[in-house]
């Protein structure tokens, strides 16, 4: 019992020894014999060059080993693009889609196109069994026979006309009649029409007088069948409910972000974006800005922005994540530095670590611009040539906190 008792009471005291080690190597303070050396106190002959006095805490003095975190480099120029970024996803360019309804009501019998199949203009999509495209047929054949029959009686009349067989009131009225068959033919021929009846087709159909109630609707544009509700028996209407199919063309396609009510007087509609889609990492798809919110939305404080995207080989879907970015003004060169040699502070203010010596570090607030190529733009607080902790901030800013208590 009395050697474990001695034990831990020399465990104890290499446990304290141990702790005031660190402190001490930790400190802000110069000794003769401490982190620098002897006489290596900044500021005296033969020692570092001496920087401005900082609070305690603001500023740490490593030893050679602790350097080994912590990489020092001149704060350097870059040239930085005057520009916005933002997050949105993809859609079908709406401008672009068609939903096909059918021009009667009607039964569908036949679906020709799924969803994801590319289709040319003029392709099949479905047929329903229509009454009313029976009762359009017969109505073209009954008005192309009496046309037929009022254009033989209008030459009749006139051959009677020419030996005084006839008043001249009973041929005005072969000839109105004769009018008022056109005019009908007409009409029945432009209803057929509606129907996207072909005047080859209205033609065959007065001439063999048979009519066809499977009525055949097809696509009106070329490009992709993105929706597709259509059934065999389902009964669909002109413009009524769901569309049975809508058909986008896909060589362009929209990208919709919301950016910060802050950068909405920098954006104009006509203005090149870049867009990077998160599944092709690396690729950048070109756009134009072709709709700019009208409204701010109160609870994000975000405005809508529409582009217009190029896909020529049709790899964006909707629905993918997306980032672009778009230029605002000209470039600008101001100093830079790395990521890793910023740090935020408790209190939001975002700092950096300079140095004369590569060995004393003093803690300095910096004013933040944008993030472009791995280096951060330095606004105000540093200037090119500067030396800097480029990488380690955070491990510096740790020994100060250590050091201060």
């Amino acid at each position: 019992m009395r050697l474990d008792a001695k034990s831990a009471a020399i465990g104890g005291g290499v446990a304290a020894i141990a702790v005031a080690g660190l402190m001490f190597a930790f400190s802000g303070r110069t000794q003769p014999t401490g982190l620098y050396g002897p006489q290596s106190e900044p500021g005296k002959a033969g020692g570092a060059p001496a920087i401005a006095a900082a609070p305690r805490g603001d500023a740490v003095a490593l030893t050679t080993t602790q350097m080994q975190h912590v990489k020092v480099a001149p704060v350097e120029e870059h040239e930085f693009a005057n520009q916005r970024e933002a997050v949105g996803n993809i859609d079908f360019n709406q401008d672009r889609s068609v939903q096909v309804f059918t021009s009667y009501q009607g039964k569908i019998r036949n679906v020709f196109a799924k969803v994801g199949e590319d289709v040319v203009k003029g392709k099949p999509l479905f047929d329903i069994d229509s009454p009313d495209y029976v009762q359009a047929q017969s109505t073209l054949i009954s008005a192309a026979g009496t046309r037929k029959l009022t254009t033989k009686a209008l030459e009749r009349a006139h051959q009677l006309f020419e030996i005084q067989g006839i008043a001249q009131k009973d041929l005005d009225q072969a000839v109105s009649d004769q009018q008022a068959a056109e005019a009908a033919l007409k009409a029945a021929r432009d209803a057929m029409a509606i129907f996207g009846t072909s005047s080859a087709e209205m033609d065959r159909i007065v001439e063999q007088r048979k009519i066809n109630s499977i009525l055949t609707v097809t696509s009106p544009i070329t490009g992709r069948v993105t929706a597709r509700n259509a059934q065999p028996g389902l009964l669909v209407q002109p413009g009524s409910g769901t569309a049975p199919f809508t058909v986008s063309d896909i060589s362009t396609m929209w990208m919709q972000a919301f950016v910060a009510e802050a950068d909405s007087p920098l954006l104009h509609v006509g203005q090149p974006v870049q867009v990077k889609a998160l599944a092709y990492p690396g690729r950048v798809f070109a756009g134009t800005v072709t709709t700019i919110g009208a409204t701010i939305d109160p609870a994000t404080h975000r405005m809508l922005v529409r582009s217009e995207i190029q896909d020529p080989k049709h790899e964006l879907r909707p629905g993918m994540f997306t980032s672009f970015v778009i230029r605002t003004g000209d470039t600008a060169r101001t100093a830079a530095i790395a990521a890793d040699g910023i740090v935020r502070e408790g209190d939001g203010t975002m700092t950096a670590w300079v140095t004369t010596d590569h060995k004393r570090f003093v803690r300095r607030v910096v004013k933040l611009g944008q993030q472009q190529d791995g280096l951060i733009q330095i606004v105000d607080g540093l200037k090119p040539g500067e030396l800097a902790a480029n990488e380690g901030a955070l491990f510096l800013s740790n020994a100060a906190a250590l050091a201060s208590q």
